[in-house]
């Protein structure tokens, strides 16, 4: 695993299989603006509204396919999280961004630990979206 997301080129034509947020569903990266990445974009004959242009956020990176051009960038905290929840399913899009706001509340804790867990949001994730410790985890997990 790395710290950068990976900005890469999928192949449209194939019609299975995961391969990226497409980066027109991030919003404005800030990134996208650098001379590196325009850079990139233009030797590749391309540019930010491509359905080709992906991205993925760096726990993701093993799944970009093989042989894909790739170019690592940064992303802001902020930035970084919308990637995320871009290419989340709806229920754990859903489920994240009932995490989030539960970091203003302790109401219905349990239950939402578990429905995020229950959602496939990965431990690691809940954590980082709710500020819980992560030893509620697993009790939470069992009930």
């Amino acid at each position: 695993m790395t710290d950068d997301a990976y900005l890469f080129l999928a192949d449209t034509t194939l019609g299975s299989g995961w391969q990226g947020t497409p980066v027109s569903l991030t919003g404005e990266l800030e990134c996208l603006q650098t001379p590196a990445v325009r850079a990139w974009l233009d030797a590749h004959e391309t540019d930010v509204t491509s359905p080709a242009l992906r991205i993925v956020a760096p726990e993701q990176t093993g799944m970009i396919p093989e042989g894909a051009e790739r170019l690592p960038v940064p992303l802001a905290g902020e930035e970084l999280e919308r990637v995320r929840r871009a290419g989340a399913t709806e229920p754990v899009a859903a489920v994240e961004e009932e995490l989030l706001a539960y970091r203003d509340s302790e109401e219905g804790r349990n239950a939402l630990l578990h429905k995020a867990l229950a959602a496939g949001v990965p431990a690691h994730r809940i954590v980082e979206l709710s500020g819980v410790d992560p030893a509620a985890l697993p009790a939470t997990s069992r009930s």
